[in-house]
């Protein structure tokens, strides 16, 4: 059964950007495309929507306030060129926030999000006419600390800090301490999912919420981008 999605943004060229996305992938389908929530509204009503893009500002009523009002809602993606909504955004448990211009990897990041929501079982969708391989991403990274080793699952990695002569990962819940350094350990990560963005970070790209050319934003976390590998994350991540 194919994905419902709904898109909500009064600005033609952003709706066709988030149209062709969808259109890259087989399990999804755009049941309509709506310039303000009142549409967007009548749409819900009338028919089932897995998943709503929804941008945020907008004439009369914003993303923001048509999602508080919002009783009985899809899961549901942000997409605006404001990263200063982000925190209020999440605050509404929203699935994703995606910046706009919106990249086909930054996209195909969130959908992966929407599998694990719906608990489809699904680890990875698959883009059409590209055969299903298993992703780098679910292979566990191994650490030691003292005599053990540690066994860390690569998605529950948000970033990787150096501290001199250790690293501290930061997980989902917990944080870890090992010593190496920040190279040794950037070559056992998965080149698809991490990224170098200064001397002393590496962040895990399907946990990036925002970005501007010097800072990363993954929801309250706050990091800067290097000067020496500024260039290469702004093209990695589609920033224009």
């Amino acid at each position: 059964m194919k994905i419902k999605c709904l898109l909500v943004d009064d600005e033609p060229l952003a709706l066709r950007v988030v149209e062709s996305h969808i259109e890259k992938l087989n399990d999804l389908e755009v049941v309509a495309k709506c310039r303000n929530a009142l549409e967007a509204f009548e749409v819900i009503k009338k028919q089932r929507v897995d998943l709503m893009f929804l941008d945020i500002q907008m004439p009369g009523i914003t993303g923001l306030d048509f999602l508080k009002n919002l009783r009985h809602r899809p899961a549901v993606v942000f997409t605006t060129a404001y990263r200063n909504y982000a925190l209020e955004a999440f605050d509404l448990d929203v699935l994703d926030y995606l910046l706009k211009p919106i990249s086909f990897e930054r996209f195909f990041q969130c959908i992966q999000k929407y599998y694990q929501y719906a608990g489809s079982g699904n680890a990875i969708y698959q883009p059409k006419d590209e055969p299903h391989t298993t992703p780098e991403s679910d292979k566990p990274l191994y650490v030691r600390q003292g005599k053990r080793a540690i066994k860390i699952p690569t998605g529950k990695i948000y970033y990787i800090e150096s501290l001199k002569d250790y690293l501290q990962i930061h997980t989902h819940d917990e944080k870890y301490v090992v010593k190496m350094t920040l190279s040794s350990l950037e070559n056992e990560l998965p080149e698809s999912s991490f990224l170098r963005i200064h001397k002393s970070f590496i962040v895990a790209i399907p946990h990036i919420t925002a970005l501007t050319p010097t800072r990363i934003f993954m929801g309250e976390i706050e990091l800067p981008i290097g000067r020496n590998y500024k260039m290469n994350v702004l093209s990695r991540l589609d920033y224009k």
